[in-house]
């Protein structure tokens, strides 16, 4: 700013008034300051200014979005998520930026924060880039990630107990009597990782092995998840239940065995997982397992708040249950 006032023949008062666009410097003098300011690659640094006048009280809520699935906000779960996230916001006196980026370049997030537009970023996944989000945890940015506890984590993450819901789910199912049953999700996804796990531990603990033939993975967007079961069950090899790791994988699952002819949950029981509003709901009402997303956007929001106040944030598992209704009663 120095350097643009010399140039200018101007104070640097003028050229910070100047580029933030005040009326108390002319037209002439604040294009001149702005051709400078262009040509030695300079902008006002918003995150410092913003610290400065102690006014920005804004969190960047980062959705990630990946082209191959194409998963919409319009997600239930991510609806439900993000509500319980600005209601959090809203009693601690914060705006809220929803924003998206590519999930193959999650250290975009920190690009709201480098712009002083938000003082810290809530992302909903991990998606499959673990290393890029303990990169941003290594440079210091103010982050909590929704999602699973991982090895060699540096982030501060919170979420539901994936791995006790896969064994409850599966557990569930073993105990009113069915030994086939088949896994819906990719476990590529770290959340999906951990639901698998705890499907294939109590498998084990019943004396069984998963099957790979049993298992499908799958997109989160429905229309892709439908299309990718409806090629999968005319060849599956036999199975007498379903654990679909979200709702909507297993509402789709439901409405694609009834086209079969297969009955729910006669010939097949189906569990899903996150328990949405629509799961008590659907024909059959869908046993699933409960995440707590009521409690998971003050916990979220309480996380980066500790941080931002200079605190250590530890990754914190919420308890989950199993809610059974009539698709595995």
């Amino acid at each position: 700013m120095a350097d643009i006032a010399r140039l200018a023949g101007v104070s640097v008062s003028t050229v910070s008034r100047a580029l933030n666009g005040s009326s108390l410097v002319n037209a002439e003098t604040r294009e001149r300051v702005a051709e400078l300011a262009r040509s030695l690659n300079y902008s006002i640094n918003l995150s410092a200014q913003n610290l400065r006048l102690q006014k920005n009280r804004t969190v960047a809520v980062v959705l990630p979005f990946e082209a191959e699935s194409r998963q919409h906000i319009s997600d239930p779960f991510f609806l439900a998520l993000i509500g319980s996230i600005a209601d959090a916001l809203t009693d601690q006196g914060y705006d809220m930026l929803l924003s998206r980026v590519d999930a193959e370049h999650l250290d975009l997030a920190a690009q709201f924060y480098d712009s002083g537009k938000a003082i810290g970023v809530l992302m909903i996944g991990q998606w499959r880039h673990h290393d890029q989000l303990n990169a941003l945890a290594a440079r210091q940015l103010p982050l909590v990630v929704w999602g699973g506890a991982l090895p060699r984590q540096l982030y501060c993450s919170i979420g539901g107990d994936n791995i006790a819901g896969g064994q409850l789910a599966t557990t569930h199912l073993l105990a009113r009597g069915c030994r086939r049953i088949a896994f819906l999700g990719d476990a590529q996804l770290p959340e999906v990782w951990l639901r698998r796990e705890g499907y294939s531990q109590a498998l084990r603990q019943a004396g069984l092995q998963a099957d790979p033939a049993l298992e499908l993975a799958l997109s989160f967007e429905p229309a892709a998840a439908r299309a990718a079961i409806a090629r999968w069950l005319p060849a599956a090899p036999g199975f007498d239940a379903i654990f679909a790791c979200s709702d909507l994988l297993a509402l789709q699952a439901i409405q694609l065995l009834r086209a079969s002819g297969q009955r729910v949950p006669e010939d097949i029981a189906v569990v899903g997982f996150d328990d949405m509003p629509l799961a008590a709901y659907c024909d059959p009402p869908l046993t699933t397992v409960h995440q707590p997303v009521a409690e998971a956007g003050a916990e979220l929001v309480a996380s980066l708040m500790a941080q931002l106040s200079g605190e250590k944030a530890l990754p914190r598992t919420l308890d989950v249950q199993l809610v059974v209704r009539a698709s595995a009663p």
